[in-house]
């Protein structure tokens, strides 16, 4: 099977540039060749992978919904095999926590978490488990303005492991193992679920376990070690998350019952953890509350109420700044004289 280069036509589609490598597949951006329309566009690099090429194709394309990658177009047996997705201008999870190594914000973490079980309780209902979440199947569109996340822009992508409920997990994959009987069983090991990694039938709570894992890795930059909490790692996290945590990474019959029910918990949260500290005058517009700690919503470092520029990055945070009407220095809100040429402030502010 030749690898596809630059320039080459996919059906009405020329390929841009590569954006993924698996070890099975690449996926491609590509534009139409007359409309100019931007799809990206998967094709396996091994002949053995064009049937999960073909039930990936399958799977989205019964799965209408927000939060998952849609299908457009697929022919397992062209040459070469290709299945044409909605392309996702935006990075995975995994940039995310490469580019956080200390962890994300709470009130960034729980918008995220609402897009992926979305996804998945989408799919559970349709009778299919995604069977390999982790956070390079899992993608943000629009960008990285983490400040203003909604669980809209949460993508989660590649079903070509889905597989219907109560199945055995048999698939052969990257990062796949061999259990004693000589099967194979299918998925990411980091995010296996116990009876994955035993080659047992698999249900829709095999998906919340690996969830639970994302949730660590968001939250901390780390995998989970053995039993300890999240909050080890980060202690300004709440409580209720460490509670989540293990309800998630657990034996199956302690897990949660189905993703709508762990989403349920998160949205009685995430409007508290979305919400900022109080106006400092000013509209606040650059910080963000995580527990009690505010941070900067650009750089997410500690910033403090009285800041109105982050000390780490320089992002204004606050609508107004307040200057001497005398000298035009900068004033805190709280001043009675400006601390430069010593005007009277108290009638100006």
């Amino acid at each position: 099977m030749n690898r596809p280069q630059p320039g080459d036509r996919i059906n009405n589609y020329l390929l841009d540039q590569k954006i993924g490598t698996g070890s099975f597949s690449e996926v491609w951006k590509a534009h139409h060749h007359v409309f100019r329309d931007v799809v990206a566009i998967k094709i396996p690099t091994d002949p053995q992978y064009v049937r999960y090429l073909q039930r990936d194709g399958v799977a989205i394309h019964g799965l209408r919904h927000p939060n998952i990658v849609r299908a457009l177009d697929m022919d397992p047996y062209g040459d070469p095999p290709y299945l044409i997705m909605e392309y996702v201008d935006g990075p995975s999870l995994r940039q995310l926590i490469d580019t956080h190594p200390g962890g994300l914000p709470v009130p960034v973490v729980l918008p995220i978490m609402l897009g992926v079980l979305s996804a998945l309780e989408a799919a559970h209902e349709a009778g299919l488990i995604h069977s390999d979440i982790k956070p390079g199947n899992v993608l943000i569109a629009g960008g990285i303005d983490l400040a203003s996340l909604e669980p809209g822009q949460v993508k989660v992508a590649d079903f070509g492991l889905g597989r219907r409920t109560n199945a055995q997990a048999s698939l052969v994959q990257s990062g796949s193992l061999a259990v004693e009987d000589g099967q194979r069983i299918s998925g990411t090991l980091a995010y296996m679920s116990p009876e994955q990694r035993e080659g047992l039938p698999i249900d829709a709570r095999t998906d919340l376990y690996a969830v639970g894992v994302v949730l660590h890795e968001l939250l901390t930059g780390v995998l989970p070690q053995g039993a300890d909490s999240p909050s080890i790692i980060r202690p300004d996290l709440p409580r209720w998350i460490d509670e989540f945590f293990h309800r998630c990474y657990t034996h199956r019959d302690r897990r949660f019952e189905s993703a709508g029910q762990m989403k349920s918990i998160i949205e009685r949260h995430a409007p508290t953890e979305r919400s900022g500290p109080p106006p400092l005058g000013g509209r606040v517009r650059g910080v963000m509350q995580i527990g009690r700690s505010v941070v900067c919503a650009v750089c997410q470092e500690p910033v403090e109420l009285g800041d109105q520029f982050c000390i780490h990055c320089g992002r204004q945070l606050v609508d107004e700044i307040p200057r001497c009407p005398s000298c035009h220095g900068f004033v805190g809100r709280e001043d009675n004289f400006c601390i430069l040429c010593g005007t009277d402030l108290r009638q100006l502010i």
